[in-house]
Protein backbone atom coordinates (compact mmCIF):
# COMPACT_ATOMS: atom_id res chain seq x y z
CA UNK A 1 0.00 0.00 0.00
CA UNK A 2 1.18 3.56 -1.09
CA UNK A 3 0.05 6.93 -0.31
CA UNK A 4 -0.91 9.39 -3.40
CA UNK A 5 -0.25 12.93 -3.59
CA UNK A 6 0.00 15.01 -6.99
CA UNK A 7 1.86 12.89 -9.34
CA UNK A 8 1.88 12.65 -13.13
CA UNK A 9 2.75 9.17 -14.38
CA UNK A 10 5.11 8.90 -17.52
CA UNK A 11 3.09 7.03 -20.13
CA UNK A 12 4.49 4.69 -23.01
CA UNK A 13 3.17 4.78 -26.29
CA UNK A 14 2.06 0.61 -26.51
CA UNK A 15 0.56 0.81 -23.46
CA UNK A 16 -2.73 3.52 -23.28
CA UNK A 17 -2.94 4.84 -20.08
CA UNK A 18 -6.51 4.74 -18.14
CA UNK A 19 -8.31 7.84 -18.90
CA UNK A 20 -8.73 9.91 -15.63
CA UNK A 21 -8.82 13.73 -15.08
CA UNK A 22 -5.30 14.42 -13.39
CA UNK A 23 -2.33 13.14 -11.66
CA UNK A 24 -3.34 10.03 -9.74
CA UNK A 25 -2.97 11.86 -6.48
CA UNK A 26 -5.67 14.61 -7.36
CA UNK A 27 -7.78 12.04 -8.97
CA UNK A 28 -9.63 11.63 -5.30
CA UNK A 29 -10.18 14.80 -5.24
CA UNK A 30 -12.71 16.75 -7.65
CA UNK A 31 -11.00 19.77 -9.67
CA UNK A 32 -12.39 23.00 -10.70
CA UNK A 33 -12.81 25.83 -8.83
CA UNK A 34 -14.24 26.83 -5.88
CA UNK A 35 -17.88 27.30 -6.03
CA UNK A 36 -18.81 24.47 -8.67
CA UNK A 37 -20.15 21.16 -7.80
CA UNK A 38 -17.77 18.94 -5.97
CA UNK A 39 -15.52 21.45 -5.42
CA UNK A 40 -15.30 20.34 -1.76
CA UNK A 41 -15.05 16.51 -1.86
CA UNK A 42 -11.49 16.83 -1.06
CA UNK A 43 -12.67 16.95 2.49
CA UNK A 44 -14.36 13.89 2.52
CA UNK A 45 -12.71 10.65 2.97
CA UNK A 46 -11.00 8.81 0.06
CA UNK A 47 -11.34 5.31 -0.11
CA UNK A 48 -9.54 3.03 2.18
CA UNK A 49 -9.42 6.31 4.64
CA UNK A 50 -8.67 3.80 7.62
CA UNK A 51 -5.22 2.95 5.81
CA UNK A 52 -4.16 6.68 5.27
CA UNK A 53 -2.20 8.18 8.43
CA UNK A 54 -3.93 11.44 8.41
CA UNK A 55 -7.87 9.95 8.65
CA UNK A 56 -6.49 7.32 11.08
CA UNK A 57 -5.17 9.41 13.42
CA UNK A 58 -8.39 11.72 13.83
CA UNK A 59 -9.62 9.81 16.97
CA UNK A 60 -5.62 10.09 18.17
CA UNK A 61 -5.89 13.92 17.50
CA UNK A 62 -9.57 14.63 18.78
CA UNK A 63 -8.26 12.48 22.16
CA UNK A 64 -5.38 14.96 22.83
CA UNK A 65 -6.88 17.90 21.76
CA UNK A 66 -9.51 17.30 24.23
CA UNK A 67 -7.63 16.44 26.82
CA UNK A 68 -5.09 19.62 27.02
CA UNK A 69 -8.10 21.50 26.22
CA UNK A 70 -9.46 20.73 29.26
CA UNK A 71 -6.61 20.30 31.56
CA UNK A 72 -6.27 23.87 30.77
CA UNK A 73 -9.31 25.05 31.26
CA UNK A 74 -10.02 22.72 34.31
CA UNK A 75 -6.21 24.13 35.93
CA UNK A 76 -8.13 28.14 35.42
CA UNK A 77 -11.44 27.37 36.63
CA UNK A 78 -9.72 25.92 39.91
CA UNK A 79 -8.98 28.52 42.67
CA UNK A 80 -7.17 25.64 44.48
CA UNK A 81 -4.62 25.26 41.95
CA UNK A 82 -3.27 28.78 43.02
CA UNK A 83 -3.88 28.83 46.67
CA UNK A 84 -0.81 27.37 48.29
CA UNK A 85 -2.43 25.83 51.07
CA UNK A 86 -4.34 23.09 49.14
CA UNK A 87 -2.55 19.90 48.39
CA UNK A 88 -3.74 19.76 45.04
CA UNK A 89 -2.13 23.56 44.26
CA UNK A 90 0.51 24.25 41.94
CA UNK A 91 2.62 25.33 45.18
CA UNK A 92 2.47 22.02 46.75
CA UNK A 93 3.05 20.10 43.54
CA UNK A 94 6.80 21.72 42.78
CA UNK A 95 7.56 21.57 46.66
CA UNK A 96 6.69 18.15 46.47
CA UNK A 97 8.24 17.40 43.14
CA UNK A 98 11.53 19.44 43.59
CA UNK A 99 13.09 16.95 46.30
CA UNK A 100 12.56 13.97 43.62
CA UNK A 101 12.41 14.94 40.19
CA UNK A 102 15.76 14.70 38.29
CA UNK A 103 15.60 18.19 37.63
CA UNK A 104 15.40 19.13 40.57
CA UNK A 105 17.68 22.26 40.58
CA UNK A 106 15.70 24.00 38.17
CA UNK A 107 12.17 23.58 39.80
CA UNK A 108 13.38 24.63 43.21
CA UNK A 109 13.57 28.61 42.31
CA UNK A 110 10.30 27.97 40.39
CA UNK A 111 8.47 27.68 43.46
CA UNK A 112 8.75 31.18 44.26
CA UNK A 113 6.59 31.69 41.25
CA UNK A 114 4.54 29.20 41.37
CA UNK A 115 1.00 31.00 40.42
CA UNK A 116 2.57 32.78 37.19
CA UNK A 117 4.22 29.43 36.39
CA UNK A 118 0.95 27.39 36.96
CA UNK A 119 -1.37 30.14 34.73
CA UNK A 120 1.38 29.66 31.84
CA UNK A 121 0.85 26.09 31.84
CA UNK A 122 -3.09 26.65 31.80
CA UNK A 123 -2.66 28.43 28.99
CA UNK A 124 0.36 26.30 26.82
CA UNK A 125 -2.37 23.16 27.64
CA UNK A 126 -4.75 25.12 26.17
CA UNK A 127 -3.34 26.44 23.21
CA UNK A 128 -2.06 23.06 22.33
CA UNK A 129 -5.54 21.66 22.88
CA UNK A 130 -7.47 24.11 20.64
CA UNK A 131 -4.69 23.91 18.12
CA UNK A 132 -4.64 20.67 17.68
CA UNK A 133 -8.40 20.29 17.75
CA UNK A 134 -9.09 23.02 15.07
CA UNK A 135 -5.46 21.24 13.26
CA UNK A 136 -4.03 25.24 13.28
CA UNK A 137 -0.24 25.02 13.65
CA UNK A 138 -0.64 21.37 14.05
CA UNK A 139 2.84 20.02 14.11
CA UNK A 140 3.84 22.94 16.25
CA UNK A 141 0.82 22.43 18.72
CA UNK A 142 2.09 18.66 18.55
CA UNK A 143 5.82 19.92 19.81
CA UNK A 144 4.62 21.66 22.36
CA UNK A 145 2.33 19.13 23.29
CA UNK A 146 5.43 17.11 23.34
CA UNK A 147 7.33 19.85 25.35
CA UNK A 148 4.91 19.87 27.73
CA UNK A 149 4.02 16.12 28.49
CA UNK A 150 8.24 15.33 28.84
CA UNK A 151 8.23 18.61 31.80
CA UNK A 152 5.79 16.94 33.44
CA UNK A 153 7.70 13.24 32.97
CA UNK A 154 10.79 14.69 34.43
CA UNK A 155 9.04 17.19 37.12
CA UNK A 156 6.59 14.54 38.64
CA UNK A 157 6.33 11.16 36.99
CA UNK A 158 9.76 10.23 36.93
CA UNK A 159 10.08 7.49 39.26
CA UNK A 160 6.76 6.23 38.55
CA UNK A 161 7.07 2.39 38.99
CA UNK A 162 6.77 0.36 36.76
CA UNK A 163 7.60 3.40 34.27
CA UNK A 164 4.22 2.63 32.20
CA UNK A 165 2.18 3.69 35.34
CA UNK A 166 2.79 7.42 34.66
CA UNK A 167 0.71 8.70 31.71
CA UNK A 168 2.96 11.49 30.94
CA UNK A 169 5.45 9.53 28.88
CA UNK A 170 3.02 7.85 27.54
CA UNK A 171 1.34 11.43 26.54
CA UNK A 172 4.79 12.15 25.19
CA UNK A 173 5.37 9.18 22.81
CA UNK A 174 1.35 10.13 21.88
CA UNK A 175 2.15 13.19 20.18
CA UNK A 176 5.05 11.95 17.23
CA UNK A 177 3.00 10.77 14.99
CA UNK A 178 1.31 14.59 15.03
CA UNK A 179 4.64 15.64 15.08
CA UNK A 180 6.10 13.10 12.33
CA UNK A 181 3.16 13.02 9.85
CA UNK A 182 1.23 16.48 10.59
CA UNK A 183 -2.77 16.73 11.80
CA UNK A 184 -3.71 15.46 8.61
CA UNK A 185 -7.53 16.45 6.92
CA UNK A 186 -10.28 17.97 8.33
CA UNK A 187 -7.87 20.76 9.92
CA UNK A 188 -7.48 24.51 9.49
CA UNK A 189 -4.16 24.06 7.91
CA UNK A 190 -4.80 21.56 5.53
CA UNK A 191 -7.86 23.89 3.98
CA UNK A 192 -6.02 27.21 4.55
CA UNK A 193 -3.50 25.72 2.22
CA UNK A 194 -5.94 24.07 -0.40
CA UNK A 195 -7.07 27.57 -0.37
CA UNK A 196 -4.59 29.42 -0.94
CA UNK A 197 -4.01 26.57 -4.09
CA UNK A 198 -7.50 27.02 -5.35
CA UNK A 199 -6.95 31.26 -5.65
CA UNK A 200 -4.01 30.82 -7.63
CA UNK A 201 -5.91 27.86 -10.09
CA UNK A 202 -4.35 24.67 -8.63
CA UNK A 203 -6.77 21.50 -7.31
CA UNK A 204 -6.44 20.47 -3.89
CA UNK A 205 -3.30 18.62 -2.74
CA UNK A 206 -4.96 15.61 -1.62
CA UNK A 207 -3.45 12.21 -0.18
CA UNK A 208 -5.12 8.86 -0.92
CA UNK A 209 -4.22 5.74 -0.10
CA UNK A 210 -3.33 3.69 -2.87
CA UNK A 211 -2.17 -0.06 -3.75
CA UNK A 212 0.67 -0.50 -5.62
CA UNK A 213 -0.74 -3.00 -7.99
CA UNK A 214 -3.11 -0.12 -9.06
CA UNK A 215 -0.16 2.04 -9.37
CA UNK A 216 1.17 -1.17 -11.76
CA UNK A 217 -1.69 -1.10 -13.72
CA UNK A 218 -2.32 2.83 -14.71
CA UNK A 219 1.78 3.05 -15.26
CA UNK A 220 2.64 2.86 -18.61
CA UNK A 221 6.36 2.73 -17.97
CA UNK A 222 5.30 -1.27 -16.02
CA UNK A 223 6.41 -3.92 -18.43
CA UNK A 224 6.36 -7.33 -17.59
CA UNK A 225 7.97 -6.75 -13.86
CA UNK A 226 10.27 -3.91 -15.36
CA UNK A 227 10.26 -0.17 -15.41
CA UNK A 228 11.22 1.35 -18.62
CA UNK A 229 11.08 4.60 -17.03
CA UNK A 230 14.37 2.86 -15.51
CA UNK A 231 16.25 0.92 -17.77
CA UNK A 232 14.00 -2.37 -17.03
CA UNK A 233 15.34 -2.42 -13.52
CA UNK A 234 12.50 -3.97 -11.10
CA UNK A 235 9.22 -1.99 -10.06
CA UNK A 236 9.36 -1.14 -6.83
CA UNK A 237 7.70 1.35 -4.80
CA UNK A 238 10.84 3.34 -3.13
CA UNK A 239 12.32 4.11 -6.49
CA UNK A 240 8.89 3.95 -8.71
CA UNK A 241 9.26 7.73 -10.33
CA UNK A 242 5.45 7.15 -11.03
CA UNK A 243 5.19 8.44 -6.98
CA UNK A 244 7.63 11.31 -7.14
CA UNK A 245 6.51 14.08 -6.57
CA UNK A 246 6.62 16.59 -9.13
CA UNK A 247 5.84 20.13 -9.03
CA UNK A 248 2.88 21.20 -11.34
CA UNK A 249 3.34 24.93 -10.17
CA UNK A 250 5.95 27.41 -10.61
CA UNK A 251 8.12 29.24 -7.83
CA UNK A 252 6.01 32.35 -7.92
CA UNK A 253 3.00 30.14 -7.74
CA UNK A 254 4.46 28.17 -4.67
CA UNK A 255 5.93 31.29 -3.19
CA UNK A 256 2.44 33.30 -3.55
CA UNK A 257 0.41 30.30 -2.01
CA UNK A 258 2.64 30.15 0.80
CA UNK A 259 2.44 33.60 1.61
CA UNK A 260 -1.29 33.55 1.65
CA UNK A 261 -1.35 30.62 4.14
CA UNK A 262 1.09 32.28 6.34
CA UNK A 263 -1.41 35.39 6.65
CA UNK A 264 -4.81 33.46 6.56
CA UNK A 265 -3.28 31.23 9.28
CA UNK A 266 -2.22 33.74 11.22
CA UNK A 267 -5.14 35.96 11.08
CA UNK A 268 -7.21 32.34 11.94
CA UNK A 269 -4.53 32.22 15.24
CA UNK A 270 -5.34 35.73 16.59
CA UNK A 271 -8.87 34.98 16.41
CA UNK A 272 -8.74 31.67 17.82
CA UNK A 273 -6.24 32.94 20.73
CA UNK A 274 -7.99 35.52 21.42
CA UNK A 275 -11.44 33.70 21.81
CA UNK A 276 -9.28 30.93 23.68
CA UNK A 277 -8.40 33.40 26.37
CA UNK A 278 -12.21 34.85 26.83
CA UNK A 279 -13.13 31.40 27.45
CA UNK A 280 -10.23 31.14 29.72
CA UNK A 281 -11.07 34.29 31.66
CA UNK A 282 -14.59 33.15 31.99
CA UNK A 283 -13.67 29.02 33.19
CA UNK A 284 -11.63 31.07 35.97
CA UNK A 285 -14.33 33.68 36.95
CA UNK A 286 -16.98 31.15 36.98
CA UNK A 287 -14.91 28.80 39.06
CA UNK A 288 -14.47 31.82 41.68
CA UNK A 289 -17.87 32.49 41.72
CA UNK A 290 -19.08 28.74 42.72
CA UNK A 291 -16.10 27.99 44.21
CA UNK A 292 -16.46 24.55 43.48
CA UNK A 293 -12.22 23.68 43.26
CA UNK A 294 -11.16 23.55 46.69
CA UNK A 295 -11.77 20.07 48.39
CA UNK A 296 -13.69 19.58 51.39
CA UNK A 297 -10.61 17.91 52.79
CA UNK A 298 -8.03 21.12 52.56
CA UNK A 299 -5.57 21.05 55.32
CA UNK A 300 -5.04 24.04 57.50
CA UNK A 301 -1.51 25.16 57.12
CA UNK A 302 0.18 24.75 61.26
CA UNK A 303 2.18 27.86 59.72
CA UNK A 304 -0.66 29.98 59.31
CA UNK A 305 -2.43 29.29 62.70
CA UNK A 306 -1.87 32.32 65.60
CA UNK A 307 0.78 30.43 67.96
CA UNK A 308 0.24 31.12 71.68
CA UNK A 309 0.83 34.22 73.06
CA UNK A 310 3.71 34.46 75.49
CA UNK A 311 1.99 36.40 78.41
CA UNK A 312 -1.40 36.61 78.79
CA UNK A 313 -2.94 40.12 78.17
CA UNK A 314 -4.42 41.80 81.08
CA UNK A 315 -6.05 45.28 81.31
CA UNK A 316 -2.94 46.70 83.32
CA UNK A 317 -0.88 46.01 80.56
CA UNK A 318 -3.24 48.20 78.45
CA UNK A 319 -3.08 50.77 81.35
CA UNK A 320 0.33 51.18 82.44
CA UNK A 321 -0.81 53.22 85.37
CA UNK A 322 -2.53 50.29 86.83
CA UNK A 323 -1.17 48.42 90.17
CA UNK A 324 0.99 45.69 88.69
CA UNK A 325 0.42 41.90 90.60
CA UNK A 326 3.72 40.53 92.05
CA UNK A 327 5.58 37.98 89.78
CA UNK A 328 5.41 34.49 90.23
CA UNK A 329 7.85 31.91 89.73
CA UNK A 330 4.73 29.52 87.83
CA UNK A 331 4.44 32.41 85.38
CA UNK A 332 8.23 33.45 85.12
CA UNK A 333 9.08 29.33 84.86
CA UNK A 334 9.34 28.24 81.19
CA UNK A 335 7.55 25.42 79.14
CA UNK A 336 8.95 22.27 78.52
CA UNK A 337 8.74 20.78 75.30
CA UNK A 338 10.02 17.73 73.61
CA UNK A 339 12.97 17.81 71.22
CA UNK A 340 12.61 18.84 68.01
CA UNK A 341 11.35 21.76 65.34
CA UNK A 342 8.89 23.41 66.31
CA UNK A 343 5.95 23.15 63.41
CA UNK A 344 2.84 24.82 65.02
CA UNK A 345 -0.38 24.79 68.00
CA UNK A 346 -1.45 21.62 68.10
CA UNK A 347 -4.66 23.53 68.51
CA UNK A 348 -5.01 23.43 64.70
CA UNK A 349 -5.35 20.47 63.67
CA UNK A 350 -9.30 19.21 64.27
CA UNK A 351 -10.23 16.30 65.75
CA UNK A 352 -10.75 13.79 62.73
CA UNK A 353 -9.11 16.62 60.22
CA UNK A 354 -5.74 17.13 59.22
CA UNK A 355 -3.43 20.68 59.11
CA UNK A 356 -0.15 20.94 56.57
CA UNK A 357 3.10 22.05 57.14
CA UNK A 358 6.65 21.27 56.03
CA UNK A 359 8.98 18.35 57.21
CA UNK A 360 12.23 20.41 58.92
CA UNK A 361 13.71 17.66 57.48
CA UNK A 362 13.13 17.06 54.02
CA UNK A 363 11.06 20.10 53.03
CA UNK A 364 8.25 17.90 51.47
CA UNK A 365 5.26 18.98 52.30
CA UNK A 366 3.64 16.50 55.27
CA UNK A 367 0.38 16.15 56.99
CA UNK A 368 -0.06 15.85 60.71
CA UNK A 369 -3.95 14.40 61.51
CA UNK A 370 -5.70 14.15 64.93
CA UNK A 371 -7.89 11.09 64.79
CA UNK A 372 -8.96 10.94 68.59
CA UNK A 373 -8.30 13.99 70.87
CA UNK A 374 -4.72 14.41 71.81
CA UNK A 375 -3.53 12.04 69.23
CA UNK A 376 -1.68 12.75 66.44
CA UNK A 377 -0.11 11.35 63.64
CA UNK A 378 2.03 12.86 60.79
CA UNK A 379 3.16 11.99 57.29
CA UNK A 380 4.97 13.02 54.45
CA UNK A 381 2.51 14.26 51.98
CA UNK A 382 4.51 13.38 48.64
CA UNK A 383 3.18 10.26 47.36
CA UNK A 384 5.81 8.16 46.33
CA UNK A 385 4.21 6.90 42.80
CA UNK A 386 4.90 10.31 41.21
CA UNK A 387 5.97 13.03 43.33
CA UNK A 388 2.39 14.63 43.75
CA UNK A 389 0.86 15.82 47.21
CA UNK A 390 -1.53 13.66 48.86
CA UNK A 391 -4.51 15.26 51.13
CA UNK A 392 -6.20 13.65 53.31
CA UNK A 393 -10.02 13.06 52.84
CA UNK A 394 -11.74 12.95 56.41
CA UNK A 395 -14.96 11.63 55.57
CA UNK A 396 -13.12 8.23 53.89
CA UNK A 397 -10.38 8.57 56.56
CA UNK A 398 -7.65 8.57 53.63
CA UNK A 399 -5.28 10.26 52.04
CA UNK A 400 -5.79 10.35 48.28
CA UNK A 401 -3.39 11.51 45.62
CA UNK A 402 -4.57 14.11 43.12
CA UNK A 403 -2.91 13.25 40.53
CA UNK A 404 -3.15 9.31 39.87
CA UNK A 405 -6.13 7.94 42.58
CA UNK A 406 -3.73 6.65 44.75
CA UNK A 407 -5.02 6.04 48.36
CA UNK A 408 -3.53 5.62 51.83
CA UNK A 409 -4.46 4.66 55.29
CA UNK A 410 -4.98 7.08 57.13
CA UNK A 411 -3.77 5.58 60.59
CA UNK A 412 -0.34 3.86 59.10
CA UNK A 413 0.14 5.25 55.64
CA UNK A 414 -0.03 2.28 53.93
CA UNK A 415 -1.13 1.68 50.39
CA UNK A 416 -4.78 0.60 49.83
CA UNK A 417 -5.59 1.65 46.55
CA UNK A 418 -2.14 1.82 43.34
CA UNK A 419 -0.66 2.61 41.23
CA UNK A 420 1.83 3.66 44.47
CA UNK A 421 3.87 0.39 45.43
CA UNK A 422 4.74 2.30 48.85
CA UNK A 423 3.35 3.93 51.23
CA UNK A 424 3.63 7.09 52.92
CA UNK A 425 6.43 7.79 55.32
CA UNK A 426 5.71 8.24 58.43
CA UNK A 427 7.48 11.47 60.74
CA UNK A 428 7.49 11.31 64.61
CA UNK A 429 5.23 14.57 65.87
CA UNK A 430 4.81 15.33 69.59
CA UNK A 431 3.01 17.96 71.72
CA UNK A 432 4.45 20.13 74.03
CA UNK A 433 3.06 21.71 77.55
CA UNK A 434 3.32 24.89 75.19
CA UNK A 435 0.18 23.45 73.07
CA UNK A 436 2.72 23.22 69.98
CA UNK A 437 3.40 20.12 68.04
CA UNK A 438 7.26 18.76 67.17
CA UNK A 439 8.74 16.75 64.81
CA UNK A 440 12.33 15.15 65.32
Amino acid sequence: MVQYAGVSPRRSATRPAPRRAGPPGQAASSGGSPGTPGSWLWLSPPPRASQSAGWALLPLRAFLGFTFTFAGLQKLANPGFFHASNPASIQSQLAGAAHRSPIHSLLTPLVHVAVPLGILVALAELAVGVGTLLGLYGRVAAAGGMAISFSLFLAVSFHSNPYFTGSDIVFFFAWTPLLVAGVGPLSADAVIHNLARRAEGATADTVVPIPFSEVRRVCGSYVEGACTARHGEPCQPGPCPYLRRRPDLSHRQEGLIERRAVLAKGTLAAVVGGAALVSGGIAAAVGRIIGGASPSSTSVPLSNAAPPSSAPTTSAAANPGAAQPAPSTTSTTAATHPPGTRLGPASAVPVGGAASFQDPASGDPGLVIQPQRGTFLAFDAVCPHAGCTVEYSSRDQLFVCPCHGSQFNGHTGAVEVGPAQSGLSRISVAEGSDGQLYAR
